[in-house]
């Protein structure tokens, strides 16, 4: 390879009790097909894209179905999986934790266990609970947790809630806008600013955050709270971080470069949801991308993850 290993943070597992859990229900991600998933077939991907690492999550619609017992088990369940597929290659994968929100009680168990016991390298959430969004008051308990940890958190998007457009899964249009509201309102409900310790990664380049992060700072401090500074807002929305799954455009990746602070911005793949030939898609417009400073490319592929997940940056690369 002439780039180096890249640690993929938006990385999907299909653990078998999830997919047959879905598929008891009728369900799937969003009008989006789960597909097939096993470690052979990740590392084959892996090895054919430069990835060193895939860091691991459940996507959409998480493990919280409906039920607060049985999403505390689908959890554990899932949690369990993706750390004995990292026990067993050590060198290739690690994961986020599944937590079972809007049960908070049970999310910041689970939080607890997966990283004391399990040893996952962060937790991942859905932008939205059935409906609830990651600002709002009651999942405080779970942010003091994570930011007392100085956890890393992955935010995947979820179906918002409201009817698809007909013919138009949610991950092709409806999951880019969950993903910038879910955000929008962690920093207007100052979830951003009380918790410093925690790193928050923000899927597909955070949406349309990047390119609309001055219209909200704008019109937050003119029209929604005059008592709240356009630069204030600004800040917190800074302190996200955000992956290049989809998004490394020759639209999107100017903007996620102007916007991003330095070392916010992460490799990532989106596989198995996004075939191998769309990974491929965005790979060569990071490849071939002429405005990269010196470093930065490889900064991206790898060493801005390994900043956050040092054990991974010690792996093989």
């Amino acid at each position: 390879m002439d780039f180096p290993a890249r640690i993929d943070v938006h990385h999907h597992i299909v653990p078998p009790v999830w997919a047959e859990t879905l598929a008891a229900r009728g369900m799937d991600s969003g009008g989006w097909a789960i597909p097939a998933w096993s470690p052979r077939s990740a590392i084959a991907m892996m090895d054919q894209q430069g990835i060193a690492t895939g860091v691991m999550s459940v996507t959409a619609p998480g493990v919280h179905l409906g039920d607060d017992t049985a999403a505390r088990d689908l959890a554990r369940a899932v949690n369990e999986y993706g750390a004995e597929v990292v026990k067993d290659n050590p060198d290739r994968f690690g994961h986020f934790a599944s937590i079972p929100l809007p049960d908070v009680d049970a999310a910041v168990a689970e939080a607890a266990h997966a990283l004391d016991v399990l040893g996952a390298d962060g937790v991942v959430l859905m932008s939205n609970a059935h409906g609830k969004y990651l600002g709002d008051p009651a999942f405080e308990p779970l942010w003091d947790e994570l930011d007392r940890r100085s956890a890393n958190v992955f935010v995947h998007p979820a179906q918002p809630p409201m009817t698809l457009l007909p013919g138009t899964p949610a991950p092709l249009a409806d999951y880019v806008f969950d993903t910038t509201r879910t955000a929008l309102n962690m920093v207007l409900n100052g979830v951003m600013d009380r918790y410093r310790n925690m790193r928050v990664i923000l899927s597909h380049g955070g949406g349309f955050l990047p390119y609309a992060a001055y219209r909200f700072s704008g019109l937050t401090s003119t029209v929604v709270d005059r008592n709240r500074k356009a630069e204030d807002v600004l800040r917190d929305l800074k302190r996200f971080y955000f992956d290049t799954a989809l998004s490394a455009s020759p639209s999107a990746l100017p903007a996620l470069l102007a916007f991003a602070e330095p070392g916010h911005l992460l490799y990532g793949s989106d596989w198995p949801f996004a075939p191998q030939e769309a990974g491929s898609y965005y790979n060569r417009f990071l490849e071939t991308y002429p405005g990269f400073a010196p470093g930065q490319a490889e900064a991206i592929d790898r060493g801005n993850a390994g900043a956050l997940f040092p054990r991974l940056a010690r792996r093989r690369a």
